[in-house]
């Protein structure tokens, strides 16, 4: 009797496992969905606020396109090296993942201190978010996609330490397929706030 349970101990194992990372992926893909409302709520708020500006700024404010152009190209890139990380984990080369996700993580670190860089000098020029409904709504929108971009990099340090300390076990490929979706993402939201806020406002 014990030696059949002994045999079925590792399948039972599996699937708990299995089952295990299967909840952790629906909940994280109903994190997702919660995500897309609050941005949508965002965006919508940003157009509705975009023509009050009362005593503030017109249009958007201090706008240097080929600024936030570049600060794009810095999110994208990190997109496309976050892609190769996983690309690395399928080869199941653990360097390759580690190699791919410091990239990843100094070109969203440099995409945080650019728009850090923004936001203080839009600060020091007196178009703070206290200026009007429309700045309101800018600092806003923008600030919570770079928030949700520092807590990314926040977990993609965790998953380096993760592949370091206990290499590439499902479930350390499991979080990094989830954490690489949370990124890919951020880089489709900033592109809508690229079109909408940026883009929009130098027409």
């Amino acid at each position: 009797m014990t030696s059949e349970i002994l045999d079925h101990r590792p399948s039972a194992l599996a699937e708990h496992e299995e089952k295990a990372l299967g909840n952790a992926a629906f909940g994280f893909w109903i994190y997702l969905m919660t995500d897309c409302i609050l941005f949508a709520a965002l965006f919508s708020t940003f157009v509705v606020y975009s023509y009050n500006y009362a005593a503030g700024p017109k249009g958007a404010p201090s706008l240097d396109l080929p600024y936030t152009f570049a600060e794009t190209m810095f999110l994208l890139a990190s997109s496309a090296a976050c892609g190769l990380a996983i690309v690395g984990a399928y080869k199941d080369s653990a360097m390759q993942v580690l190699g791919w996700l410091a990239l990843t993580f100094l070109l969203g670190l440099g995409f945080v201190g650019m728009e850090v860089h923004e936001f203080l000098g839009l600060v020091q020029a007196g178009t703070g978010p206290d200026s009007s409904g429309f700045l309101s709504a800018f600092f806003t929108l923008v600030g919570t996609h770079g928030t949700h971009v520092a807590v990314g990099l926040v977990w993609m340090a965790i998953m380096m330490g993760q592949v370091l300390g206990k290499g590439l076990t499902v479930a350390v490929q499991s979080r990094l397929m989830r954490m690489s979706l949370f990124w890919h993402f951020l880089d489709i939201v900033w592109i809508g706030v690229f079109t909408v806020v940026y883009l929009k406002g130098a027409l």
